[in-house]
């Protein structure tokens, strides 16, 4: 077998430019619109659902592309599929920027969210691709910095751009079409990775098709439940039984063809079962912090979208300061099972302190839980692939790697969806009981906290039941490993 040689600390930093600029730029697509929607909906007269499906829409569409974009990336030169996604992105984007009514945004949107897909997924493959397991904890803080900078601050620039009257809010959308143009531009110039071709190539039609149409179909009902129709209704039995079904053809499909899009030999593994069970919950807490206390801080407590942004900056330095931290650390010793199980336990504390919160709370007893929020999403969300890309060959990373990216998203969009219903169920329960608007939602966000923690104790059990593992200091490994 070939030896594949790393490249050097600072060709690494050069190609790094490039790749987070694209991952930055995936990430505040989804956060920008959040302090936006009202005004885009109202401006193209758009509905109640329709305001749920512009967001719906990318989340939707980036979940379900980014297994194919990972299998892809095992087959095909990663490089070119990175910028053909961040080519689909600017198209999407400036589809959105220029949408004449509702449906044309919501539409626009789920092109945006196949880009989407594809750069998150593509850019932790190609770091795979570049930086040996043992020497990636010395960059994951950079990673974890653009995902703090734009899960905050995307809601910031998004209020700041709608309440300027010489931009307004379809420049949320066109504000991503440079820094993708310039991500395209470095890529080319810096990112250099080995191309292995491969003969008699085959792509996995059915498998896709039958995934992406269960996972979509579970998405779509989870998104009008309780709204359009009851949990308990035609519909429900119509859209749940139709998408166990597509999803259990797809698995019977993919245990029979040549080039599955998610590998049972991959997901059968204990390493990876685990992975995919703790980024479940560190998807949930990664959406569902963001979201939450954003709407907690506005609608509890009467900041203004600015301050609410502010207000959550300990839950931003706990992920960075941790992830850098843990970062260092892993590199020098190699071990990442600590680190999963100290983030887990500490993301289960700090949704279970938020469990109390009202509208009464002070906001130093918030701000402690969300340091302890922020430090486990930290130590955790990349740690959970970085165990799996650890334990397949190079060949295997792209699947492994949006394997778990894949499941990571579907359980932030159903969790947020989920909770999001509770939310409202509880809003309307304790404003009928008599409570004020703000006093309500302060109830209820606590509501929704406490369940988090509940999910959150998932990670604690996967992380706790990982095997203790050296991180290898190579690209590659070998077949026998």
């Amino acid at each position: 077998m070939s030896t594949i040689t790393a490249p050097s600390h600072r060709k690494v930093l050069q190609a790094l430019t490039g790749l987070l600029l694209a991952l930055f730029v995936s990430t505040l697509s989804s956060t920008v619109v959040a302090t936006a929607l009202p005004r885009m909906l109202g401006d193209l007269h758009g509905s109640p659902t329709q305001y749920t499906w512009v967001v719906t829409a990318t989340l939707l569409t980036a979940t379900v592309s980014t297994p194919i974009w990972g299998k892809l990336a095992d087959l095909f030169d990663k490089k070119v599929l990175v910028q053909a996604s961040a080519v689909v992105f600017i198209a999407g984007s400036l589809a959105a920027g220029l949408a004449q009514d509702a449906g044309q945004l919501i539409a626009a949107r789920g092109l945006q969210g196949v880009g989407v897909g594809g750069l998150q997924a593509l850019v932790q493959i190609a770091i795979a691709a570049m930086i040996p397991p043992r020497e990636r904890g010395r960059y994951a803080g950079y990673q974890s910095s653009v995902t703090a900078l734009s899960t905050i601050g995307g809601p910031l620039l998004g209020g700041f751009i709608v309440d300027t009257a010489w931009l307004g809010w379809r420049w949320c959308f066109f504000i991503g079409v440079p820094v993708a143009l310039a991500a395209l531009v470095l890529l080319q110039l810096t990112l250099r990775l080995p191309v292995v071709r491969r003969e008699n190539v085959r792509i996995d039609y059915w498998g896709a098709a039958l995934i992406t149409g269960g996972v979509s179909l579970l998405l779509i009902w989870i998104s009008f439940v309780d709204d359009g129709f009851a949990w308990v209704s035609w519909q429900t039995a119509a859209m749940v039984g139709g998408s166990l079904l597509l999803l259990g053809f797809g698995a019977w499909v993919e245990t029979r063809v040549a080039e599955p899009i998610v590998p049972p030999r991959i997901i059968t593994q204990r390493t990876t079962a685990l992975a995919v069970l703790g980024s479940l919950a560190a998807g949930t807490a990664m959406f569902g912090a963001a979201v939450f206390l954003s709407q907690y801080f506005q609608l509890s407590r009467g900041h203004t979208p600015t301050e609410a942004g502010v207000l959550t900056i300990p839950m931003m330095a706990g992920i960075l300061i941790s992830s850098i931290v843990a970062g260092r650390l892993l590199s020098r010793t190699g071990r990442v099972k600590p680190f999963l199980v100290i983030g887990a336990v500490s993301l289960a504390v700090g949704f279970a302190c938020l469990g109390f919160l009202d509208e009464t709370t002070p906001l130093v007893l918030v701000a402690v839980p969300m340091l302890l929020i922020g430090t486990g999403v930290g130590m955790t969300l990349q740690n959970f692939v970085l165990v799996v890309q650890n334990a397949v060959p190079l060949a295997d990373i792209g699947a492994a790697s949006a394997t778990v990216s894949f499941f990571r998203s579907l359980g932030g969009t159903i969790g947020v969806t989920v909770l999001g219903a509770v939310l409202a169920r509880q809003v309307a329960h304790h404003t009928a009981a008599g409570l004020t608007v703000p006093a309500a939602y302060g109830e209820a966000t606590g509501t929704v906290f406490a369940i988090s923690a509940g999910v959150a104790v998932l990670g604690v059990v996967a992380a706790v039941l990982l095997k203790p593992v050296s991180l290898r200091t190579s690209l590659d490994m070998s077949k026998k490993d």
